[in-house]
Formats: C-alpha cells, sequence, structure tokens
C-alpha cells in the first residue's frame, strides 16, 4: 500500500472544506483546485481573469515549493474557467508560469465556481527519483 500524506502550508490559503491542499503518494503530488484567494486575508485577489489567474499560479508554487517542487515539475493541470471568452487572456497569465515544456492542460467551463471567482487550477506534479540526490535540493516536508 503507497504511503499517502496530506501536505498544508501557509503560502497558499487553507481548504474551505474537507480536503487537503495536496496530496502525496509515492512520486506524485496532487494539487486541489486553487482559487485566487490570497493566503494572508482569505479574500478574493484581483477582480479580471488575468489577476485571479496570476493568484492562482502563486497558490500553486506555493504549495509546490513547500513540497520541495517547482511548476517545472507539473505534468497536468484542470483549469476550469467561467468564461471560456476570457481564455486568451487566462492563457498568457498561464503561459508565462509554464513556459518549458507545458504540462498536458485540459481546460473548461464551468458554470460557477466558489466565492464567485473566474477561474480555478488544480495540478499533479511528478517527485523525480533522484530528487534527494539533486545538490541544493529542499527536503519533500
Amino acid at each position: 500500500m503507497p504511503d499517502i500524506l496530506p501536505i498544508e502550508c501557509d503560502g497558499a490559503p487553507k481548504a474551505i472544506g474537507p480536503y487537503s491542499q495536496a496530496i502525496k503518494v509515492d512520486q506524485w503530488i496532487y494539487v486541489s483546485g486553487q482559487i485566487p484567494l490570497d493566503p494572508q486575508t482569505g479574500e478574493v485577489a484581483g477582480s479580471d481573469i488575468a489577476a485571479q489567474t496570476e493568484q492562482v499560479m502563486k497558490n500553486l508554487e506555493a504549495i509546490l515549493q513547500f513540497a520541495g517542487l517547482q511548476l517545472s515539475n507539473v505534468v497536468k493541470t484542470t483549469c476550469y474557467l467561467t468564461d471560456l471568452g476570457e481564455f486568451a487572456q487566462f492563457n498568457a497569465v498561464y503561459a508565462k508560469h509554464f513556459v518549458f515544456n507545458p504540462p498536458a492542460r485540459a481546460t473548461i467551463q464551468a458554470a460557477a465556481l466558489p466565492k464567485g471567482v473566474r477561474v480555478e487550477i488544480d495540478c499533479v506534479a511528478h517527485i523525480p527519483k533522484q530528487h534527494d540526490e539533486v545538490e541544493g535540493a529542499k527536503p519533500l516536508f
């Protein structure tokens, strides 16, 4: 049976329900959907899709960094937008964070998202087997 470890960090918003920010299973990290909440205030950050996407990416990155990883370890994202008419603005911000080897992605329109936000993103990241052998690599929590 695989080891299942919940991941909770202060750099991203606390879960607003009965779920973990992320779960580590073997060489994988499954990050729960992140919405554009400021982790310090708990309030929605930004009113437009670009600002909200930027905050979501910061939240994802904070969780991954806590686990000793970075966005370049992400292999899959699922992106939920309340208006696919805003896809170009969303995609411009998203692309800045995944410059090299962008992950596989599904993007869907959702009728509504928590707290009335415009975007939510979850992701799956891979932990390289040689992670502990990389000089300067942070320990996995």
